[in-house]
Order: structure tokens, then C-alpha cells, then sequence
């Protein structure tokens, strides 16, 4: 019975695995294997259809302050809530696999990571901002955060 049961989750984490592929989900980490450009062409078209503006953050699994801010933002539910209100949220890799050095060329110099650069829902830069500006400590600051999401979220 048991090995029934997990043959039948298996199959379904599979099924829906493969349908949130292919409904164009971005990606929730930093993963190499992505395309740079289709995941940005797919998060264009989502800001489009929800007025909303699009978040890169540039960085890498490598990265601690690319770690720390993945889950301080995960515990800060009003931040992470007003950023999925108001931004599609799209992870670009850079590390030794996949630098993505033709797609980041369109973008100001990165001095550090992660990186955070704001895009209309059109795709269009708008804001390069240095994630070091928005820490705390060993953290980032919720007011400093807050304060720059609010700045740069589209007009409702």
C-alpha cells in the first residue's frame, strides 16, 4: 500500500512538475541550465498582463548574501508580500557554469552580488541598485527595503 502511495505522489509531482515547466514558471534559485533571455521574455509578458514591474536579482548559489536575502525575504512576509504584489521576482544565475555575461551586457556594471536591477513590464531598465545599500548588519533592513520597493513599483 505504502509503495502505491508513493508511486502515485511520484507520478503527480512529475505531472505537475512538467506543467509549471510548461506554463513558463521562472525560476525560484539561481540554476545555470536557465535561458537569461526566454525566462526575461516570459517574465515580460507576465508584468504586462498584471501591471507589474519586473525585480532581477542577479547572484548565484554561491553567493551568501544571495542565501541571506532569499531567506530573509521568505521570513519578512510584508516585504515578500508587497515585492510579489508589486514585481516579478526573476532569479538571474551568475557563477563559474553560467556567467550570462551576453544577457547581463544590456545592463550597468554589476560592482557585487546579488544585484538588483528594476525593469518596466516592458523590460526597460529603470533602476541598477546595489543590494549593499539595503543591509543591516549581518541582514538586510525591512524599512530600507520596504522604502525602495515602494520607490520603484509601477504606478496603480
Amino acid at each position: 500500500m505504502k509503495s502505491i502511495f508513493l508511486s502515485i505522489a511520484f507520478v503527480s509531482v512529475l505531472f505537475i512538475s512538467s506543467f509549471s515547466i510548461g506554463a513558463g514558471e521562472l525560476p525560484h534559485t539561481f540554476d545555470p541550465q536557465r535561458d537569461a533571455a526566454k525566462d526575461l521574455s516570459t517574465a515580460i509578458k507576465m508584468a504586462k498582463e498584471s501591471n507589474k514591474n519586473i525585480l532581477l536579482d542577479v547572484g548565484g548559489k554561491w553567493c551568501i548574501w544571495c542565501r541571506i536575502m532569499e531567506s530573509w525575504l521568505r521570513e519578512n512576509t510584508n516585504v515578500e508580500n508587497y515585492l510579489n504584489a508589486n514585481y516579478i521576482l526573476l532569479k538571474i544565475n551568475y557563477s563559474p557554469e553560467n556567467k550570462n555575461e551576453d544577457f547581463l551586457s544590456q545592463f550597468p556594471k554589476i560592482p557585487g552580488y546579488p544585484h538588483i536591477f528594476v525593469l518596466s513590464s516592458d523590460g526597460r531598465l529603470l533602476h541598477s541598485q546595489n543590494t549593499g545599500l539595503l543591509e543591516n548588519g549581518k541582514s538586510y533592513d525591512q524599512g530600507k527595503f520596504l522604502i525602495f520597493l515602494k520607490k520603484w513599483a509601477p504606478q496603480k
